[in-house]
């Protein structure tokens, strides 16, 4: 099915990226390239762009099959997802809304005869291991913590939609195992480590990261719509950044503590509210999974305008972070 055949409908589209797509999408329908681009999220948009609609929608509730048959839909691009917990937040609430609610789009899709699913996992699907390798490709096995609850919630994502491609063969799936996105915008608990005056890291790990710039995320997601591959794919920039480098191109410090101490620190600080990480982040920058990028350019035909040190520059000069 062509471009201009589609018509898509974005859960989470009141998120960063979410809306960002739907604009994106909505240019396309506005000229004609793309069918109908509908925007899905338990809460509306500041402003719903030109070319595209809106619809109230909890991913947690049933439901969703019915908006699709009536929108006709041929491609859910499902973002809905809790990246950032918010104050107050438990991890019953982000299960149901990071598994069941994916469980509730993938049956909603199989059944309004979909034609393809496209899902934001994540490198943390991965896990955060020692005998991560170097570099992580696609064929490596999912691995994610049970520790950190957005890195095991993305593993449990990926082997039910494993399942679902042998239980319904005939739903496309485009599977996205994105690296650390930044933007103007984003606010996160990795930008947030970045925004400190020193960089925390953990004696003895470099701690790597890869990034990806949101326009070149938005532009590979509007792709995946009608691309003629399907499967899954890491996506990052090329290249990759360690802590040392980062500090490099902010002009901080890096304070080095030993992994038993920030465990330690960490386990009392959090539950009495005065650190929002807890001792699972000490592994979340000790065995940071690095993405190899080279199927998404091979297999795909993307590749990301910005590198990951690029796209990191570009953040750090938009927000004055230096």
């Amino acid at each position: 099915m062509t471009l201009a055949a589609s018509r898509v409908l974005v859960t989470g589209s009141s998120g960063y990226v979410g809306r960002l797509l739907l604009d994106a999408l909505a240019a396309r329908a506005l000229d004609g390239r793309l069918g109908a681009a509908i925007g899905a999220d338990v809460r509306p948009p500041d402003a719903v762009p030109r070319g595209a609609q809106f619809i109230r929608h909890d991913v947690r509730e049933t439901g969703l099959a019915a908006e699709l048959r009536a929108h006709r839909i041929t491609c859910v691009v499902h973002l809905a997802s809790i990246v950032t917990p918010g104050k107050g937040s438990t991890r019953a609430f982000e299960y149901a809304v990071d598994v069941e609610g994916t469980e509730r789009v993938l049956e909603a899709c199989v059944a309004a005869g979909v034609q393809r699913l496209i899902v934001t996992s994540s490198g943390a699907a991965y896990g955060y291991h020692a005998d991560n390798p170097p570099w992580l490709t696609e064929e490596h096995p999912v691995r994610g913590n049970e520790a950190f609850a957005y890195s095991w919630h993305k593993r449990l994502v990926e082997e039910m939609l494993a399942r679902a491609r042998v239980e319904h063969p005939a739903l496309e799936q485009v599977i996205l195992r994105v690296g650390t996105i930044l933007g103007p915008s984003v606010n996160n608990q990795i930008t947030a480590l970045f925004e400190k005056p020193r960089l925390i890291a953990i004696r003895g790990s470099a701690s790597p990261f890869v990034f990806i710039c949101d326009a070149d995320l938005v532009a590979l997601l509007v792709r995946a719509v009608d691309a003629p591959v399907t499967g899954i794919f890491n996506v990052a920039g090329d290249g990759a950044m360690t802590i040392d480098d980062i500090a490099r191109a902010l002009g901080k410090p890096v304070l080095r503590l030993p992994a038993w101490l920030v465990r330690g620190a960490l386990a009392i600080l959090h539950p009495l509210g005065l650190s929002r990480y807890g001792p699972a982040q000490v592994d979340f920058l000790r065995y940071r999974p690095v993405l190899d990028n080279a199927r998404l350019k091979a297999v795909f035909g993307f590749k990301p305008r910005l590198s990951s040190r690029e796209a990191f520059e570009a953040w750090a000069a938009s927000r004055k972070v230096r």
